[in-house]
């Protein structure tokens, strides 16, 4: 009986140990993140916020209301000779109207920036000088998130803007607001460069 017992021990003991080093040597997959494509820049923003009465998607009088001339091979150039599509211009003016200036947000973010109040104040102080002019504001959102998110975050961008610009004493029938999402970048590298410059809200005189 001693001998059975042991055999099936035994017959336990080697028929385990293959498999216990099976186990041993199974390697885990790796833990591979979403693509960027897949993170919204915000998650906590719900698509069409109460009482907007904004835009979304691409408005044709918006690409064409900056007012700068054009030269013989058709590149526009504002007032400080900088071609409207070299980096250096986009930098310093985003889409902006060449009298405005943009403002920036942080990743995920869509409340003004603390660095970014004086653009916005010189920007009441021009408007308030030329009390006949009406602005749109364009919001835009880097690439990373889904269409619907990024439309609701840049269309939050464009509204704090307009709120805040109505608080420094600018009239609500001036301003309307544009939403585009990630649908207008400046930038195209996929880079925190790119990505900071078309986290902006453009001001285009109409």
């Amino acid at each position: 009986m001693k001998i059975y017992f042991r055999l099936l021990v035994i017959l336990l003991l080697t028929g385990t140990i293959p498999f216990l080093a099976a186990c041993g040597k199974e390697q885990l997959s790796p833990y591979i993140p979403s693509e960027p494509s897949d993170i919204p820049e915000s998650t906590d923003i719900k698509y069409s916020s109460p009482g907007y009465t904004g835009e979304t998607g691409p408005s044709e009088e918006s690409l064409d209301s900056s007012g700068f001339g054009n030269d013989q091979a058709g590149n526009q150039y504002g007032s400080s000779g900088l071609d409207q599509s070299s980096d250096e211009y986009k930098k310093m003016h985003g889409r902006s109207s060449e009298q405005l200036l943009p403002i920036y947000f942080d990743f995920d973010q869509a409340s003004i920036r603390r660095d970014q109040i004086p653009s916005l104040e010189q920007n009441a102080d021009y408007l308030k000088n030329n009390p006949s002019t009406k602005i749109v504001i364009e919001g835009n959102c880097d690439e990373r998130g889904t269409n619907e998110y990024n439309l609701a975050l840049s269309e939050r961008r464009a509204l704090n803007a307009k709120t805040y610009l109505i608080e420094l004493g600018l009239e609500d029938y001036r301003i309307r607001t544009v939403s585009y999402g990630e649908e207008r970048p400046l930038f195209f590298d996929q880079d925190e460069f790119s990505w900071s410059q078309n986290r902006r809200d453009d001001f285009i005189l109409e």
